[in-house]
């Protein structure tokens, strides 16, 4: 346990001294105010260009937003933030490797399984904070400006795309413990979250995917039932545990 924390620690110390904590930090704050804040502007956006489409035979009628439209923003943007999430943290292992910062502490005794899963820890930590404050702050506004409870199953929602969050950081955890590169980590990690949106193209297999987590405008339009993702949501927990589990042999028999 205390090597655990040890490089947990000296993980997250190292994302503060190199900024990667204020990056991400303002990254999520930034996403989480634009939401209500580009459909509250969506009125008046229009308003200017009235004259301009008026012009080409296109009249605009009188505009209504609601917490629907922010909630709608809030799940076209959050894909961009684990992007850019997925980005930073790619170089978590590889880094290491690249500098020889790993053999030193293994050397000394430090377990193998105690880096996998501390860094693991680490990305599952750093998009829950993110992911969640994104959420708070999208979900504060909205309840000032308008009703959310104009939004259908909102909290389960949340949870699934959340959880996609933590299965895209496990996929990143195994493709590190092989990898020697960042970019070979986003290769995996994009190819299989690309074949899994190809799979899904076909409606009986959708439902088992993790990409069926991302699906939370048919959630909030009440299109779709909680229960429909129920399938993706246990085979998604699954994976990212058997992803994890995976890694540490791996981990343990690579040479550095």
């Amino acid at each position: 346990m205390k090597s655990f924390l040890a490089i947990f620690r000296k993980d997250l110390t190292e994302h503060l001294r190199a900024g990667k904590l204020t990056v991400l930090g303002l990254l999520f704050v930034l996403f989480g105010i634009m939401n209500p804040a580009i459909a509250k502007m969506t009125p008046w956006l229009l308003e200017m260009m009235a004259d301009t489409l008026k012009e080409s035979g296109m009249t605009i009628t009188a505009v209504t937003v609601s917490a629907m439209d922010s909630w709608v923003q809030f799940y076209k943007n959050i894909p961009i933030a684990l992007i850019a999430f997925l980005l930073m943290e790619a170089a978590l292992f590889t880094r290491e490797y690249s500098e020889g910062t790993l053999i030193l502490s293994l050397t000394k005794g430090l377990p193998r399984t105690a880096v996998v899963l501390s860094k693991a820890l680490l990305l599952s930590t750093l998009w829950t904070v993110g992911y969640w404050s994104c959420f708070g702050i999208t979900y504060a506004y909205n309840a000032y400006f308008w009703d959310n409870s104009i939004a259908s199953s909102l909290v389960f929602s949340a949870v699934a795309f959340w959880l996609f969050g933590i299965f895209t950081a496990t996929l990143t955890v195994f493709f590190s413990v092989s990898a020697r590169s960042s970019s070979a980590v986003l290769i995996g990690t994009g190819a299989v979250v690309f074949l899994s949106y190809l799979v899904g193209m076909i409606p009986k297999a959708a439902k088992y995917l993790p990409t069926m987590l991302t699906d939370s405008t048919s959630l909030l339009y009440g299109e779709k039932d909680p229960d429909a993702y129920i399938a993706s949501l246990i085979i998604t927990v699954t994976a990212s545990l058997c992803l994890l589990a995976v890694s540490i042999p791996l981990f343990r028999k690579k040479e550095l």
